[in-house]
C-alpha cells in the first residue's frame, strides 16, 4: 500500500469498545494525540458483560468516574432486585427452582458483596472470609462493580468526549502498512498516517490479521447467546442456572434476561455450525427464532419467546491469545489479543487492564521520555494474565459440560466452594483483588494494584491522580521521598502524609505499585530512585516541583 499522507496524531485506535476508550483517553492524558476510529456507526445494543471487577473499577476510580459508576450500581440493583428476590421464592407446586445454587445452599438478592459465579455456582457471599487482607484492602470500590458494558461504554464515551479526542465511526480499516517510523492505514474513509496503531477491533480483529499476527489456541466446543427478552410463560424456567443432557441455561437475575449453552461434538448439528452452513457469519445478527430454539433445546420445555428486547448475542468458548501484542508500531489488546468464553465475567476486565497497563507506556515514548522497549513490558505483565484467564474459562467449561462425568466433577468443586477458605480463593480470582504481576523489589505491595490507601486530610491516595502521570506517597517526617522526586517534575506528583507505615510507595499511573518501602534508610532512598529511573525515564531538566500535602 503507498499512501502519501501526514501524520495525523500520535496514535490511531481501532475499536470505540471499553478497551479502546479507556486507551484512548489514558493516551491523551499523557499528552499524546489520539483518535478512535470504529466500524460501526452508532454504539453496539447487544448485551454483553453485566460487571465489572475491583481492577476495572479502580481504573475508573483514579480518573475520578468513582460517583458515576456507584450511580450506575444503584440503577442496576433497583433493576434486578425485586426480580431476584420474588424468584429467590418456591415455585408453584413445590418445585424448587434448580439454577443460581449456592454451594452453601440458598440464594440471595445482589448486594454490595459482589461475589459472581465459577461454572454457574454462585459464591455465597457470606462464606466469604471479607477480612482477608486482599479483599479489605479494595472495599473503596463495593459500591461499583455492578456496571454493566453497555452503561459502561456511555460513561466512558463521556470521559473520552471530555478530553476531546475523536471518534470516528463508520469507518473500517482495510490496510495497513508500519513504515518503521509510523503506520500507513488505509480505511474506508482515507488514508491515515499514524505513529502508532492499536487494534482493539475485538476478537476477530482486522488489525491483528493485517499485521500477520497469529492467534493460537483451542477450538470452540459450544455455542451460547444471551438475550434480553420478552417471555409469554416464564413459570416454565427455573430461576438461575439450570443444567440438561443438551446443555445449560440461566434465566435472570433480571426480568427476561436469559442465557443458553449447548454443548455437543464437531459433528453435532450445532447453532454455529447451522450458521456457517446456510452462509452466515458469526456477526450475522442472533434473531429470536435461534435464541428460543436454543432456550428450548436446553431446557427441554416448549418455552415462548415474543419478542428480542435488545439485540442478542452469540459466542463460544473459542480460546486464543495472540502470538505476540506487540509488532513493530502495531499493538493489540482487549479481545483482539485474546478470547475465551464469557464465564466468570473476565474478558471486559482483562481488556481493560491491557488499556491501562499499556496507556501510559505508550504515551511515554510518544513524549519521548521513555525509550522503545518500555512497551516490551506491556506483552511481559499482561501475557501471563490473559493465559490465566483463558485456563480459568476453560476448566469452568469442563465443569458445566451435561455428561456425568463433568457433572460429578460439578459435585466435587460445589463441594470445595461451599467451604469458607473455597469461596474465598474463588472470589478473590474472580474480583481481581489478588492480580499481581512480577517487578522488581522485595516489599509485599510492589507489583500489586495499590490498595485503598486513607491519608490523614480525609482523602484517598488515589484522589490525587485524576490526571494521570506518577503518584508517590511520602510519610517520611522531612519529605524525603518527595524531594527526591522533585527531579522528575511534571511526572511525578508527590502526596505526603502523617508518619506511618508504609513511609513510601510510587504507583504508576496503571495502578500498580512500582515501588514501597516502611522503612527511611539510605536502602529505602536509593531503591526509590532505582524504580524512578527504571519507570519515568531521566529526570526533568528543570526540576522544581513541590509536593502537595
Amino acid at each position: 500500500m503507498t499512501v502519501n499522507a501526514k501524520q495525523d496524531v500520535d496514535v490511531t485506535v481501532v475499536g470505540a469498545g471499553p478497551v479502546g476508550l479507556v486507551l484512548a483517553a489514558e493516551l491523551a492524558l499523557s499528552g499524546a494525540t489520539v483518535q478512535v476510529i470504529e466500524r460501526l456507526a452508532e454504539p453496539a445494543e447487544a448485551m454483553k458483560a453485566g460487571s465489572i471487577n475491583v481492577p476495572t473499577a479502580e481504573a475508573l476510580d483514579r480518573r475520578g468516574l468513582l460517583a458515576a459508576a456507584e450511580q450506575v450500581q444503584r440503577e442496576v440493583l433497583e433493576r434486578v432486585g425485586p426480580f431476584a428476590r420474588k424468584t429467590d421464592d418456591q415455585r408453584p407446586g413445590g418445585r424448587q427452582p434448580s439454577g443460581d445454587q449456592r454451594p452453601g445452599g440458598g440464594r440471595r438478592a445482589p448486594d454490595s458483596r459482589f461475589t459472581g459465579h465459577f461454572a454457574g455456582m454462585v459464591l455465597d457471599a457470606d462464606l466469604v472470609d471479607w477480612s482477608d487482607a486482599d479483599l479489605s484492602a479494595h472495599t473503596a470500590v463495593a459500591g461499583a462493580r455492578m456496571v454493566p458494558q453497555r452503561e459502561l461504554e456511555e460513561l466512558l464515551a463521556g470521559h473520552v468526549a471530555r478530553l476531546g479526542i475523536p471518534v470516528r465511526r463508520g469507518v473500517e480499516v482495510t490496510a495497513l502498512e508500519d513504515t518503521g517510523d509510523g503506520v500507513l492505514v488505509g480505511t474506508t474513509a482515507g488514508p491515515v498516517r499514524t505513529g502508532w496503531l492499536v487494534g482493539c477491533d475485538g476478537g476477530r480483529s482486522t488489525v491483528r490479521r493485517l499485521a500477520g499476527i497469529g492467534f493460537p489456541g483451542t477450538d470452540p466446543e459450544l455455542t451460547g447467546h444471551l438475550a434480553l427478552v420478552d417471555i409469554a410463560d416464564p413459570e416454565k424456567l427455573a430461576n438461575g442456572w439450570a443444567w440438561s443432557t443438551r446443555g445449560a441455561y440461566r434465566y435472570g437475575p433480571q426480568p427476561g434476561r436469559v442465557v443458553t449453552v449447548e454443548f455437543d461434538d464437531a459433528s453435532a448439528d450445532l447453532p454455529h455450525a447451522r450458521l456457517h452452513s446456510r452462509g452466515g457469519t458469526p456477526r450475522e445478527p442472533v434473531t429470536l427464532q435461534e435464541v428460543q430454539t436454543s432456550l428450548r433445546r436446553v431446557s427441554g420445555t416448549d418455552v415462548t419467546l415474543t419478542a428480542l428486547r435488545a439485540a442478542a448475542t452469540r459466542w463460544t468458548d473459542n480460546a486464543r491469545q495472540a502470538a505476540a501484542y506487540r509488532s513493530g508500531r502495531v499493538l493489540l489488546a482487549g479481545d483482539a489479543a485474546h478470547v475465551h468464553s464469557p464465564f466468570g465475567g473476565q474478558g471486559l476486565n482483562l481488556g481493560v487492564g491491557d488499556a491501562v497497563n499499556l496507556g501510559w507506556k505508550l504515551g511515554a515514548v510518544v513524549a519521548g521520555w521513555a525509550p522503545d522497549g518500555l512497551l516490551d513490558t506491556y506483552d511481559a505483565e499482561r501475557r501471563p494474565l490473559g493465559a490465566w484467564v483463558l485456563d480459568w474459562t476453560r476448566a469452568q467449561i469442563g465443569v458445566m459440560r451435561g455428561d456425568a462425568k463433568s457433572a460429578a466433577l460439578r459435585e466435587v468443586v460445589a463441594d470445595l466452594l461451599s467451604t469458607r477458605d473455597g469461596t474465598t480463593y474463588a472470589v478473590k480470582k474472580i474480583s481481581g483483588a489478588d492480580q499481581r504481576i512480577d517487578l522488581p523489589g522485595d516489599h509485599p505491595l510492589i507489583g500489586r494494584y495499590v490498595p485503598d490507601v486513607w491519608l490523614k486530610d480525609g482523602s484517598r491516595l488515589v484522589d490525587h491522580g485524576h490526571g494521570g502521570g506518577f503518584l508517590l506517597l511520602d510519610r517520611t517526617p522531612d519529605g524525603t521521598f518527595a524531594r527526591l522526586a522533585e527531579a522528575w517534575a511534571g511526572r511525578v506528583t508527590s502526596v505526603t502524609d502523617a508518619h506511618t507505615t508504609p513511609t513510601g510507595v510510587l504507583v504508576r499511573p496503571d495502578g500498580v505499585v512500582a515501588w514501597a518501602s516502611d522503612t527511611t534508610d539510605i536502602a529505602a532512598v536509593t531503591s526509590l530512585e532505582s524504580a524512578l529511573h527504571r519507570w519515568t525515564g531521566a529526570p526533568s531538566p528543570s526540576p522544581g516541583h513541590v509536593p502537595v500535602g
